[in-house]
């Protein structure tokens, strides 16, 4: 891939390790662009990468309870994000669910690709239109029905 992109790795704590597995199988793509992450998981990544004597820029938010995943949101509204994982514990609580489902609105107002496990984010991070020139995403065009 020549485009460099920034992409958002966020995961919580029972998907963590699913998370570093994930970075560190594919810790040579990941190198070559710009890494946001929230504060514990990009701290993960980034010890399993030293020990492997990789290298990535990596920009770290706060942790996800203490606003990261809304830091990250932002970054989607200001168009600051190309692609985001987010590796979701759908089986127990979030004490931050808003923050979460803000993130998850965000990419999808926002036309964000955004993979919620390893196999989609297998898929997007391999995809060829990221480097063709010729594909423009459309802008998602909400339209809205007089129902009266």
């Amino acid at each position: 891939m020549n485009k460099r992109l920034t992409i958002a790795l966020v995961a919580h704590d029972n998907r963590k390790a699913d998370m570093v597995e994930w970075a560190v199988h594919n810790a040579e793509f990941l190198a070559h662009h710009h890494l946001v992450c929230t504060g514990t998981t990009g701290g993960l990544i980034l010890n399993a990468f030293e020990e492997r004597g990789v290298f990535a820029e990596m920009t770290r938010m706060n942790s996800g309870p203490l606003g990261g995943d809304a830091e990250i949101a932002a970054m989607v509204v200001r168009k600051e994000v190309d692609l985001a994982v987010f590796l979701i514990d759908d089986l127990n609580p979030q004490p931050h669910e808003a923050d979460i489902q803000m993130l998850l609105r965000q990419c999808r107002v926002h036309n964000v690709p955004i993979a919620c496990n390893r196999y989609s984010a297998d898929l997007m991070i391999t995809s060829t239109l990221w480097d063709d020139d010729s594909y423009v995403p459309s802008e998602p065009k909400y339209v809205y029905f007089n129902r009266n």
